[in-house]
């Protein structure tokens, strides 16, 4: 038999069990997403590379749909660049959210901690008595 300190801790410490699980998904997801932009920028890069290696005269097409479009070389390299601006600050906007994501997720391991060593202590006092 639990006393009601008991049951309330072991309810406060299923509420923090979600919230981690959910702060831990949130995680996984960021972790996926800037997975994929690392991809992005890695195929930008070399996009860009290859755009630096034509003359100027070359022919440059993009890619519309199903359909090769003429572009301007000077355009598409700044539509490039433009591209990978992009993506880095993406980047850095994820680091950040990651950073904030571990910092409450190791506050709600802290929490859960607490509050198990709480019951411990109140279920050896109950066993005592």
């Amino acid at each position: 038999m639990s006393t009601p300190a008991i049951r309330d801790l072991q309810h406060q410490l299923e509420n923090h069990a979600n919230s981690l699980s959910k702060i831990q998904k949130d995680i996984a997801k960021n972790h996926q997403v800037r997975k994929q932009y690392t991809i992005q920028h890695g195929e930008n890069e070399m996009v860009q590379k290859e755009l630096e290696l034509l003359s100027e005269d070359a022919n440059v097409y993009k890619l519309i749909g199903p359909v090769l479009v003429k572009q301007d070389l000077a355009e598409a390299k700044a539509n490039v660049s433009k591209r990978i601006e992009y993506i880095t600050a993406e980047l850095r906007r994820l680091d950040g959210m990651l950073k904030g994501l571990e910092e409450q997720q190791n506050a709600k391991k802290e929490e859960i901690l607490k509050i198990q060593q709480r019951v411990q202590v109140l279920q050896a006092g109950k066993a005592k008595a």
